[in-house]
This record gives C-alpha cells, sequence and structure tokens, in this order.
C-alpha cells in the first residue's frame, strides 16, 4: 500500500500547495510594497522551497531549437520516428543543405533507471553540432497499460537491435550509464548473427559491465542483498487511477530517495543556498538551481520485471563479464564482436560506476582489433561529468565525434590506439 499513500499524500497536500503559490506571488508581487523589503523576500523564498520541495515534477523538455554547424545556427526539430509502448526514438532533424556531406549517423541509448531522457540534454547538444543524433525516450511504466504487456532486460535488448535495424547500416550507438550492459549485449547478437545492421562503432560511458572491479556504494548494496529482497522490499504496484494500475514497478521515486541519500548534505546545503539566493534577489543563481532540480527530480517507474532481472544479471550474478549472461534462449557471446569499434569512457571520480567497471567491456571484447577500440578516463569528473557539463563538451564530446568519424565504413583508418592531452586513453 506503500505507493497508494504516497499518491494519497501528495493529493492531500495539493490545495496547501496551491494557497502556497498564491502567497509567494503575494509577497513577489513588485506592485507589493513588501516584496522589496527583507521580510518579504524571506517569506516569498521560505514560500517557493516548500512548494518546490512538495510538487510532482513533470516530464522535462529537451527545447533545443537550434544548433551550430560549421559556425552556422541551423534549425532543429524533434521528431518521433519510431515507436513501442514503452519507447520512443527521438531524431533531431537539423535544417541543413542537401549537398552537404553527411554527418555520423548516432543513436545515444539513454539510461533506464528513473530518470528520463532529457537528464542527456547536454549529451544531445554537444554531439549534434558534429552529428545526426536520435535519442531513446523511454516511458514511465506508471503510464502504460497493464494490457501492453511485460518489459524487461530480454526486451530491451530486442528493442536496440529494432532501432539499429531502423536507422540502417553505418550507425554508432553511444550508451550513457545502464544501458552499456544490455547495448553491449544487443551488438554481441548482432555480430554474431552476422547481422549488416551492426553498428560502426559502440561508446559505453560510465557503465556497468563489471561491477566486481572497485565497486561503489551502489553495487555493494545488491552484493549484500539477496534478489527476494529487491522483490519484497522494492517493488510496488500502480495505483488507480494512473493508466498503468496495477503494473508491477520499481517506483521512480523510491530510485530518487536512493540518489538522493547518496549525498544528502549536499542537497541539504543547495536548497539553502537556493533560499538565500532568493532573499538576496540573486536571479541568475536562483534559476540555475530551479533548471537542474527540475530535471534531477523528474523522475519516471520502471517495469519490475526490467529492474529485478537488470539487478540480478549485472550486479548480483555479473553474468556478462563471466561469459553467463543469455539473451532469451541464446548465449551473449561478447568474443563474437569483430567488426564494430569500441570506445570506453570513465570518469576519473565516479561514485556510481567506479573506474575500471566500463574498460572491463575492452578485456571480454578481445577479439575487437586493437586499431579499432580506445579507452579514456576524463580527470576530475564524477558520474554526471561524463556525459554533462563543460568538460564533457570541451574534452569528450569532440572525441566521441572523433572516434565515430573515424570509424565510419566510408571512412575508416588503421588509426593505432592513442594517448590524448588531458586524460587516459589507450
Amino acid at each position: 500500500m506503500f505507493y497508494q499513500l504516497y499518491e494519497l499524500n501528495h493529493a492531500a497536500m495539493a490545495p496547501l500547495r496551491a494557497s502556497t503559490e498564491a502567497m509567494r506571488f503575494f509577497y513577489s508581487n513588485p506592485l507589493n510594497p513588501l516584496s522589496q523589503t527583507p521580510l518579504g523576500r524571506s517569506v516569498s523564498a521560505s514560500l517557493e522551497v516548500f512548494e518546490r520541495a512538495t510538487r510532482r515534477y513533470g516530464k522535462p523538455e529537451f527545447g533545443l531549437p537550434t544548433t551550430t554547424v560549421d559556425g552556422h545556427t541551423v534549425k532543429v526539430t524533434e521528431k518521433v520516428v519510431w515507436s513501442k509502448p514503452f519507447c520512443n526514438l527521438l531524431h533531431f532533424e537539423r535544417a541543413l543543405p542537401a549537398s552537404r556531406v553527411p554527418d555520423p549517423r548516432i543513436l545515444i541509448v539513454a539510461p533506464m533507471s528513473g530518470h528520463y531522457a532529457t537528464l542527456l540534454r547536454g549529451t544531445v547538444e554537444a554531439l549534434m553540432q558534429g552529428a545526426d543524433v536520435y535519442i531513446t525516450d523511454w516511458q514511465d511504466a506508471r503510464n502504460v497499460p497493464i494490457t501492453e504487456g511485460s518489459f524487461d532486460l530480454d526486451d530491451y535488448i530486442d528493442y536496440v537491435i529494432e532501432m539499429l535495424h531502423h536507422l540502417g547500416p553505418d550507425t554508432h550507438v553511444v550508451a550513457v550509464c545502464q544501458p552499456s550492459v544490455p547495448v553491449l549485449a544487443a551488438v554481441a547478437v548482432m555480430d554474431a548473427a552476422n547481422d549488416p545492421f551492426v553498428p560502426s562503432s559502440m561508446t559505453l560511458m560510465g557503465g556497468p559491465i563489471d561491477t566486481r572491479i572497485n565497486p561503489t556504494a551502489v553495487n555493494q548494496l545488491a552484493q549484500d542483498r539477496p534478489l527476494k529482497w529487491f522483490k519484497d522490499n522494492v517493488i510496488m504496484t500502480v495505483p488507480w487511477p494512473l493508466a498503468g494500475f496495477m503494473r508491477p514497478v520499481y517506483p521512480g521515486f523510491l530510485q530518487l530517495s536512493g540518489f538522493m541519500s547518496m549525498n544528502l548534505d549536499r542537497h541539504l546545503i543547495a536548497h539553502k543556498e537556493f533560499y538565500e539566493h532568493l532573499v538576496k534577489n540573486d536571479g541568475e543563481s536562483a534559476e540555475k538551481h530551479r533548471d537542474f532540480y527540475d530535471e534531477y527530480l523528474a523522475v519516471m517507474d520502471l517495469t519490475a520485471e526490467f529492474y529485478l532481472q537488470t539487478v540480478d544479471t549485472v550486479f548480483i550474478k555479473h553474468a556478462l563479464p563471466k561469459g553467463d549472461m543469455m539473451h532469451r534462449t541464446n548465449p551473449v557471446d561478447t568474443k563474437a564482436i569483430k567488426n564494430v569499434a569500441l570506445l570506453t569512457i570513465e570518469g576519473e571520480n565516479d561514485d556510481i560506476s567506479g573506474v575500471g567497471q566500463t574498460h572491463a567491456a575492452q578485456t571480454i571484447c578481445s577479439n575487437i582489433p586493437a586499431e579499432m577500440r580506445m579507452h579514456y578516463v576524463q580527470p576530475d569528473v564524477g558520474h554526471y561529468g561524463v556525459f554533462n557539463g563543460s568538460r564533457f563538451r570541451r574534452e569528450i564530446a569532440p572525441r566521441i565525434l572523433s572516434f565515430t568519424r573515424e570509424h565510419s565504413k566510408a571512412l575508416r583508418k588503421n588509426a593505432p590506439p592513442r594517448v590524448i592531452k588531458g586524460g587516459k586513453s589507450g
């Protein structure tokens, strides 16, 4: 009944939130003389902090109407080009001249781990300056009717394969964090079957390929408890009147609670500073706080079968690095990957996927030629900095774009692994 109580509590708070918003408008209205006083700003700031702490954050928008290509600003149109009940494939179509040489086609596989694909807004924004970008837009399981059936890790792999088929040959796939395992499995299945639509390159970023290496607190949690504990304690049923009524899920609010508890002091300080920025009328700093938490606090539910199978396969059994992973009735043989270039990227201070966990892909994909592989460690970034932020834009994104161009089928060159200034690669 915990999910039902959570929803009931949110509904019960609705009148209080509405009155809070009305009072905040009163105290912050420039026509009210109190709004120009420390008292008025303090009251208004307190009311906003309360309202934001108790609201439900909806799915954000990507909001990327333009990009810069070859020094020119071009229009970007966001389109759904492939759709299934649990995922839409979005294309960020750039208005480029037909005569221009096409950029590499990149499929970004976003994490299905509680946050929406918009968490990768910065990833998309940086890469589409030099690539034709698509991204997986996973759906909130609480909004998918139970009549649409189940969705597990095997279905996830099938979705990735179907999307690669839809996009066609010479596509490059980029997996950010959690999808590194299913993407690697999908590529292994495709290459073993001599699939003509196998991607030209595969980039794995901050992914849990082998969580036995440098385990983090997240990895240790899975190791300390049996799968039954997760099934009994974190799986709940979507309440009425949501579209996914009766669907068993791992609720997004539980995932968010876990993330926030890992750095609770940092979040408390951030909200205290947000209050102080509002009182001081520091609008720019306050807006940065709003932008970050509007994204960070927007969470989605995962289907129970996907969550449990992922915990069991990736974090408890370590099936992929051990060579025991199965895709339905077929073994996943990473040694079968011979025709796909591999780039692995890690953050030096990653506290979600420890350093070495993603690099493990280089070891288990032993039959990829040396000239088609590269590993890079970005100094001074944590998990989020692997795919977003200034260092990503300045140092990581250019490497991804360079790697995809180098290994596009039409432009593939026999370049040896290299060391790039600013990080570690090999």
